[in-house]
């Protein structure tokens, strides 16, 4: 990251330089003006690489291959941890190591002006790079849709990688990784923190994802010999658990009951002593994948602006 120089001593100097440039948009001016040419190179480079893989994603899918596909999905993957250790931790991260931080605030900017500046800037080339990508795959995505199977559609590989959870995740990630530079102020350190922040955050996010949905619970009373849980469930639904025995009052048994009956006869009897009448299943229907990947967006969103109340909170008495 490139630090503030001397030149700019004044947000209004600053805005005044940048109508010569010819090379900034016309709507930044001032702080924004100054942030952008502060981190313009990962701002540009984040957003530079992006158009490169959606452009990737759209002749994929535009030549109906799907031989990429695993390795484009394993690519979106990591963008929420690699935005996350290359633009959120060194964001203030490094103007606290090297100074520019006091430099700052010695000048007549205020400290919520560069911060929101900063933030604002920073959150507009995430939500701008990954709704991008997100959209892309998810086109790509809906062109073998009909035909994945239910572990395909709740897998990480395709839930994170389509509609607002990538967006989500990727501005809690940077937003994380904003925070841990702002407490660490050192900017390798702060990276290699933000690092296993990421990574834990995939993991713990993979862990309860499927808590996001409504467990649907199929019971069926034909008898248990001649349908089994894999016919019975709606196609593309995720079973949640193992299938159960349901008897003439309602109550559960375990797959492994009548497990010693050695013969079909057998294990007839042997049910029907039990009172099954047919099996219990429960599991989450492929059309609730929207819903909870808007639900955990949410969740995810509410935590994002959890840490920047705190940086707020923070930076406007210790950015220095």
């Amino acid at each position: 990251m490139s630090s503030l120089t001397s030149t700019s001593t004044t947000t209004g100097s600053a805005a005044a330089g940048s109508k010569g440039t010819g090379q900034l948009p016309r709507l930044l001016k001032g702080m924004p003006w100054l942030v952008w040419r502060q981190h313009r190179t990962v701002f540009l480079t984040v957003l530079g690489v992006s158009a490169l893989a959606v452009a990737c994603i759209v002749f994929q899918r535009s030549q109906l291959h799907i031989a990429g596909y695993t390795h484009v999905s394993t690519g979106l993957r990591l963008v929420p941890i690699l935005l996350g250790v290359f633009l959120g931790a060194p964001l203030f991260a490094g103007d606290l190591e090297n100074g520019t931080a006091k430099l700052v605030v010695t000048q007549s900017v205020d400290r919520t002006r560069w911060l929101t500046a900063k933030l604002a800037l920073t959150a507009l080339v995430v939500v701008v790079s990954t709704v991008a990508l997100s959209a892309a795959f998810g086109w790509w995505w809906d062109l073998y849709k009909s035909e994945v199977t239910a572990t395909e559609w709740i897998s990480e590989s395709t839930f994170n990688t389509t509609g607002p959870v990538p967006v989500a995740l990727a501005l809690f990630s940077v937003f994380g990784g904003v925070a841990i530079g702002v407490l660490l102020r050192r900017t390798l350190v702060a990276m290699v923190v933000t690092l296993g922040f990421t990574v834990a955050v995939q993991l713990v996010w993979s862990h309860f994802l499927l808590s996001l949905g409504d467990v649907v619970t199929l019971t069926t009373g034909n008898g248990a010999v001649d349908e089994y849980p894999a016919l019975i469930v709606p196609t593309g639904a995720y079973r949640v658990g193992e299938a159960s025995y349901i008897t003439g009052d309602g109550s559960l048994l375990g797959r492994d009951t009548c497990a010693e009956a050695q013969t079909s006869q057998a294990l007839e009897l042997c049910l029907k002593k039990a009172d099954v009448v047919g099996w219990s299943v429960d599991h989450l229907p492929m059309s609730q994948m929207n819903g909870m990947q808007w639900f955990g967006a949410s969740i995810l969103l509410a935590l994002t602006a959890a840490v920047t109340v705190f940086l707020f909170f923070w930076g406007r008495k210790r950015l220095t």
